[in-house]
């Protein structure tokens, strides 16, 4: 596998392979990156850095629990569609502004065949047409669990209660807020591809500025 150079930083220190002794941080570091360091020479095959793996590896448990997470959700015990639950995982990775969960499930939408159009009009869905009647419930429902905190309108969740059945928008809540959960992790720690400054900064003034009016 040929490795991109990485610049990215999170903010929290990396377990080096040398320190990792929990069962759960060998096997995934085995998985992930071979007989690497991940720390020092990072990549995954997917073209991630791979540092969200090395962070959460400061306590094993945690990252434990993560991982459970997504064999909960990529279980063939799911009764959601996966081309819905990955329309919601990637629609909360762009509401949080996460690059990082955004960017991993559009590419998991392209491996299960959604086509390029459809990933690309995940940002602005609501004026797209390229959605079906479940598939804009389901995105709908997403921005109020993801821009509302969960307040969600009867209208929406009656819409959506009208394509789905009770377990499976249960799986849908949990799978969509957990991933809200990883977005603003991957956020507030800077891993992955959400290592960026903050975009809101002054502006510093120069001579083009003068005479501007406000």
């Amino acid at each position: 596998m040929k490795r991109r150079l990485f610049d990215t930083v999170p903010r929290l220190r990396q377990v080096p392979r040398s320190e990792a002794k929990a069962p759960i941080v060998t096997t995934m570091y085995d998985l992930l990156f071979g007989d690497r360091d991940p720390v020092s020479e990072p990549g995954t095959a997917d073209g991630t850095p791979g540092n969200w793996w090395t962070v959460f590896s400061l306590v094993p448990d945690v990252l434990e629990h993560a991982v459970q997470g997504f064999r909960l959700y990529r279980s063939p015990k799911r009764l959601l569609s996966p081309v819905l639950r990955e329309l919601a995982q990637a629609r909360v990775g762009w509401v949080a502004g996460s690059q990082f969960v955004f960017s991993q499930h559009c590419k998991s939408l392209r491996r299960i065949g959604v086509s390029e159009d459809r990933i690309a009009a995940v940002a602005n869905w609501a004026v797209a047409s390229c959605f079906d009647e479940p598939e804009r419930a389901v995105l709908a429902y997403t921005d109020c669990l993801a821009f509302d905190h969960g307040r969600v309108p009867d209208g929406v969740f009656a819409a959506l209660h009208t394509h789905l059945s009770d377990e499976q928008i249960l799986e849908l809540t949990y799978i969509t807020t957990l991933y809200l959960h990883h977005a603003v992790m991957s956020r507030a720690l800077r891993t992955e591809f959400d290592d960026r400054p903050d975009p809101v900064q002054e502006v510093p003034a120069d001579g083009s500025e003068r005479g501007s009016r406000p």
